[in-house]
C-alpha cells in the first residue's frame, strides 16, 4: 500500500540538479506514482542515515491510514527507529508500547489523574479487537498485518501480541542536564519523603523492575541517564506534580527502553522520571536536608562499615527523608556515591555475598516505604 507522509524536512538540491531542472529542455518521463514513490523513498532515506535524531523533529501519520501491511512502509521503519535508538526515541519524544495490558495501565492511569492521553497512534494485528477501556478512545487506529506486528513487537509469534501504541512522552519526564531553566529543585518532585536514586543501572530488565517495585511502594526515582540525547520536545519536560518518580544517575540505561518498558509494565508512563547528575542530587539532598542512603553488601574491604536493615534502623529513619541509591548489576555503587552515603546491607543467612539489584531493590522499598 503507497501512502504518502507528511515528514518535517525541508527538501535540498545539489546545484547541478537545480540547473538541469531550470535549463534542460529534456523530457523526462515520469509518472505520478513513481514520483511519489522516489520522493517517499529518498525522505525514509533521511530518516535511515540520521544516526543521532538530530536532523528529523516531527513523522506525521496521515488520519486517512487505516491499514498497513508491508513491513517497508515509512511508518513502520520510524517505529522501528523508535523501538531501537534511544536519541531518535529522544529527539522525537516518542516510544513504543508492546502489549495490551501495559497499554491499558497506562490510559487508565491517565485517564484518572486526569492527564491528556500519550496515545497518538494504537497499531492492532488485524482482526484483533479494540482492548477494553480504550475502545472509547479516539486515537488513531491503525490496522497492521502479522508480519508487521512480529517485525515491531519482535517476538516470534504475532498471535502473542495484539496492540502497539505509539505514545508521546509524558510530562511528568524530566532531563536537567537539557533544561536549564529548571533549576528549582522544589519543582522536581510532589514529594521528596522518599527518592529512588538509580547509579548506573545498565540492564534494561532491572531498571524497569525498579521502576515498577517504585510505584508499587510510593517512592519516587531520580535518574541520571548518560545514554539520553541532548535533544527533548519542549513539553516533555514538565513535571506533574501529583505523581511519584525516580532519579538516575550516569552510566542508566533508557527508561524509554523496548525491554524496560516491558518490566516496568508501562510504570515509566506513570511516574515522574528526572534526569540529572550528582550535582542536582546535591541540591536536592541540601534543599530537603535529605539522609543519602545506599544499598551495599556486607563485604569485607569497604571503606565504611554498613548499617543492617533490620526493623530498628527502618523505625531510625521512618520519618526522615531520605534518597536510596542503587548501583549497577556489575561494579556496584561508583565511589562517589560509597563516600557520599550512609551504607545499608540486607541480612543474609546464606553464603551468597549480594543480590541481584533488582531483587535487593525490591526488599529496601519494602522495608523503607513511606508510612501514611
Amino acid at each position: 500500500m503507497l501512502c504518502s507522509y507528511k515528514l518535517w524536512v525541508q527538501a535540498s538540491y545539489p546545484p547541478h540538479l537545480k540547473l538541469l531542472n531550470q535549463n534542460s529542455n529534456i523530457p523526462i518521463p515520469k509518472t505520478k506514482t513513481q514520483f511519489q514513490r522516489k520522493s517517499l523513498d529518498s525522505r525514509i532515506d533521511d530518516i535511515d542515515d540520521d544516526a543521532d535524531g538530530s536532523g528529523l523533529r516531527k513523522f506525521a501519520l496521515p488520519s486517512h491510514v487505516k491499514s498497513i501491511t508491508s513491513t517497508s512502509n515509512p511508518f513502520v521503519k520510524h517505529c522501528l527507529k523508535l523501538k531501537n535508538s534511544s536519541s531518535y526515541r529522544h529527539s522525537h519524544a516518542s516510544a513504543l508500547v508492546v502489549g495490551t495490558t501495559p497499554i491499558r495501565e497506562i490510559y487508565r492511569y491517565k485517564e484518572s489523574s486526569q492527564e491528556k492521553t500519550v496515545i497518538d497512534c494504537l497499531l492492532l494485528l488485524e482482526n484483533a479487537e479494540i482492548p477494553e477501556g480504550l475502545d472509547t478512545h479516539s486515537c488513531h487506529v491503525v490496522r497492521i498485518g502479522s508480519m508487521v506486528m512480529k517485525k515491531l513487537s519482535g517476538v516470534q509469534s504475532a498471535e502473542s501480541i495484539e496492540a502497539i501504541a505509539l505514545m508521546r512522552f509524558p510530562t511528568s519526564f524530566l532531563n536537567l542536564t537539557v533544561d536549564q531553566n529548571k533549576s528549582d529543585s522544589q519543582s522536581w518532585f510532589p514529594s521528596t519523603h522518599r527518592i529512588l536514586v538509580l547509579d548506573g543501572i545498565q540492564d534494561p530488565g532491572n531498571l524497569g523492575t525498579l521502576i515498577r517495585s517504585a510505584m508499587a511502594f510510593q517512592w519516587f526515582v531520580f535518574i541520571v541517564l548518560k545514554c539520553l540525547h541532548s535533544i527533548i520536545a519542549p513539553d516533555s519536560v514538565l513535571v506533574n506534580t501529583q505523581q511519584d518518580g525516580i532519579f538516575l544517575l550516569p552510566g542508566c540505561c533508557d527508561p524509554f527502553n523496548e525491554k524496560a518498558l516491558r518490566a516496568s509494565r508501562g510504570a515509566s508512563f506513570q511516574l515522574p522520571i528526572v534526569s540529572g547528575s550528582w550535582y542536582h542530587l546535591q541540591t536536592l539532598k541540601d534543599t530537603f536536608n535529605m539522609k543519602m542512603l545506599a544499598g551495599h553488601p556486607d563485604i569485607d574491604g569497604k571503606l565504611k562499615k554498613p548499617f543492617s536493615l533490620s526493623q530498628e534502623f527502618v523505625h531510625s529513619v521512618a520519618h526522615v527523608p531520605s534518597c536510596l541509591v542503587l548501583g549497577s548489576e556489575g561494579r556496584g555503587l561508583s565511589e562517589k556515591s560509597q563516600l557520599k552515603c550512609e551504607l545499608v546491607s540486607i541480612p543474609m543467612t546464606g553464603k551468597f555475598e549480594s543480590l541481584n539489584v533488582s531483587v535487593a531493590g525490591g526488599i529496601f522499598l519494602y522495608m523503607l516505604q513511606p508510612k501514611n
